[in-house]
């Protein structure tokens, strides 16, 4: 299993809005970066990732599980551009923000701290543990172990 990181602006797609389609999930369309949409290719049904709110309030608040490999996004003109689509999974009990990620010295190396604008990103497992840890989650639980 791999671990990623989902980023959205929550006046656009927030993860109440995203819990409110429970198990039939969502796709995560409007993703124009090649990089993105290249994590999202490797992306497999199982993988666990953070829900990040960018702009306003910029912290994990939710995990998401990945529930259809890559495929066309809908929203697209054309074969260019796919997609997965993710579930929501649970909550973060204390929303760990961006401040709290570039502040901790273990995680000096996520590509949150050193590519900010990145809209989907892996994370490693290590981190994944670390960020749960920070949010008040148990780890095992949230990595679905």
């Amino acid at each position: 299993m791999r671990y990623w990181l989902f980023k959205s602006e929550p006046f656009k797609w927030s993860f109440d809005m995203q819990k409110a389609k429970g198990d039939a999930g969502q796709e995560w369309d409007g993703v124009r970066n090649y990089q993105a949409r290249n994590f999202m290719r490797e992306m497999k049904v199982g993988d666990r990732g953070f829900f990040y709110h960018s702009n306003e309030g910029k912290a994990v608040v939710g995990i998401v599980e990945v529930i259809a490999e890559a495929h066309r996004d809908s929203t697209a003109d054309g074969d260019r551009w796919e997609c997965v689509d993710v579930k929501a999974v649970m909550d973060v009990p204390r929303p760990v923000t961006l401040d709290q990620v570039k502040n901790d010295e273990r995680l000096k190396d996520m590509i949150l701290v050193n590519n900010s604008r990145l809209s989907v990103q892996p994370v490693e497992e290590a981190e994944f543990r670390l960020v749960c840890e920070l949010g008040g989650l148990d780890p095992a639980e949230a990595m679905g172990g």
